[in-house]
């Protein structure tokens, strides 16, 4: 077991510069994935090399396809094509990924042949139910005690297509029922009452699946005809949004900031952030928009702003799920009251992020209340006292967070360990101090 990595966070000047942040990790995982599948071979430039994608790599390498990176950075992905899947040849470890245990169990619902998944002792504790209940009903069988990691799946002969309804809002569910749907005969469908990130749509269909969707008054409806052939494609994956967010808010917070962000993926169902950040007064400016691979991009620039806080409905939180722990530190520097409602999903996320949010920010002297699923920051636009060592409890966006808040805070805030950064951020502390930030 590798020995926790504690990391500070101190007062800092002006942030400056330009900067790439790491590829999308959604993106990421769901090319790794599809290029395994298709027939040919699949290049992919900008891929996340955090250690979730990797565990993606991992397993898709012991079902068969063949996936290497050459000396120029470029992934190629050589997929197993029509001849499909080979079962597992040992237990699939996702580490701290829920993506890649998610949507990997749902692509092995749709071959016969058992797998084996287990995770760290963080994703050990998060629910799987919510995908072994439609996938069960797809014809899958479960061994899992308690409905959590580790478990077992065999999959379908012959995969059932169903009709399902998502009860909570979930793109990690609906992109395993699709998944399992490429394996079966007939049309699978996933309801949405509230919309989701879309990135496995997009990708199936630029691999040549036939994907469906018919939005309604009150759903979405999202259909996948099973057996498509799927195509190798040459993907250029995007910066992460989620990853983005960090440097963007730590350059509206400090004094006399000035950064740009290059190559922003802005997809509408993942930048709920940057329109939340933007009512609360953030000089963001968008420039040089475009498409790239199917998804919307473009370059941010972010400056030192005064900000207000406001009221974040429901409505929002699946388009910037990931992002509220680094908006409860914005808020936090706010003038007035930021109240984020129906975060429920956020204590089912790496950790409790709710419960940790609201610890961590009160222990750095930032009045916080929960108040059922929403969560209340008093901001006073003033330096929060800082001054505490964080529990982070492996939890990346975390420890991001608190590590944004103390390059504004009165005293040194320091995270109990920074290791689990390295699953969506490898070098965050180093391009942050390039920026002028001042970890260590």
């Amino acid at each position: 077991m590798t020995e926790p990595q504690k990391l500070s966070s101190s007062r800092s000047a002006g942030l400056s510069g330009d900067i790439i942040p790491p590829g999308d990790k959604s993106i990421s995982h769901r090319s790794i994935m599809l290029g395994g599948l298709a027939e040919g071979t699949t290049t992919i430039r900008g891929l996340l090399e955090g250690e979730d994608v990797l565990h993606t790599v991992t397993a898709l390498r012991s079902m068969g396809a063949d996936i290497r990176k050459d000396e120029r950075g470029v992934w190629h992905v050589t997929g197993v094509g029509p001849k499909g899947l080979d079962a597992p040849r040992e237990v699939l470890d996702v580490g701290n990924s829920g993506t890649s245990a998610r949507l990997l169990i749902g692509l092995c619902a749709g071959n016969p042949f058992t797998a084996h998944f287990t995770g760290d002792s963080s994703l050990r504790k998060r629910p799987m139910a919510r995908i072994i209940e439609p996938l069960a009903k797809m014809g899958a069988r479960f061994e899992s005690p308690d409905g959590k990691l580790p478990l077992s799946i065999t999959g379908a002969l012959n995969p059932t297509p169903i009709v399902y309804t998502l009860p909570v809002p979930s793109a990690q569910v609906k992109s395993a029922i699709l998944l399992a749907g490429l394996g079966a005969e007939g049309v699978t469908t996933v309801v949405e009452k509230i919309p989701t990130r879309d990135h496995s749509e997009n990708m199936l269909r630029s691999f040549g699946a036939t994907i469906s969707i018919d939005r309604r008054e009150d759903s979405e409806i999202i259909s996948i005809t099973g057996k498509p052939s799927l195509k190798a494609q040459n993907i250029a994956v995007p910066s992460d949004p989620s990853s983005a967010a960090f440097p963007l808010v730590a350059a509206l917070l400090c004094p006399d900031s000035k950064i740009t962000l290059r190559n922003i993926g802005i997809n509408p169902r993942r930048a709920g952030l940057f329109g939340v950040l933007r009512l609360m007064g953030a000089k963001i400016v968008e420039t040089n928009p475009r498409i790239e691979g199917g998804e919307p991009v473009a370059d941010l620039m972010a400056s030192t702003s005064e900000l207000s806080g406001i009221d974040v409905p429901p409505e929002r939180a699946p388009s910037m799920i990931d992002e509220y722990p680094i908006l409860a530190v914005a808020a936090a520097f706010a003038n007035g009251t930021t109240r984020m409602r129906g975060l429920g999903e956020l204590r089912v996320k790496e950790s409790d992020r709710l419960t940790l949010m609201a610890q961590g920010l009160s222990r750095c002297g930032i009045k916080v209340e929960i108040e059922g699923d929403d969560l209340l920051v008093h901001g006073t636009s003033r330096p929060p006292a800082g001054g505490a060592t964080i529990e982070t409890s492996m939890d990346h966006r975390i420890a991001m967070s608190f590590l944004v808040l103390g390059l504004q805070s009165q005293q040194m805030v320091t995270i109990d360990d920074g290791s689990f950064i390295a699953t969506s951020f490898p070098g965050f502390a180093a391009m942050m101090n390039g920026l002028g930030a001042h970890m260590a």
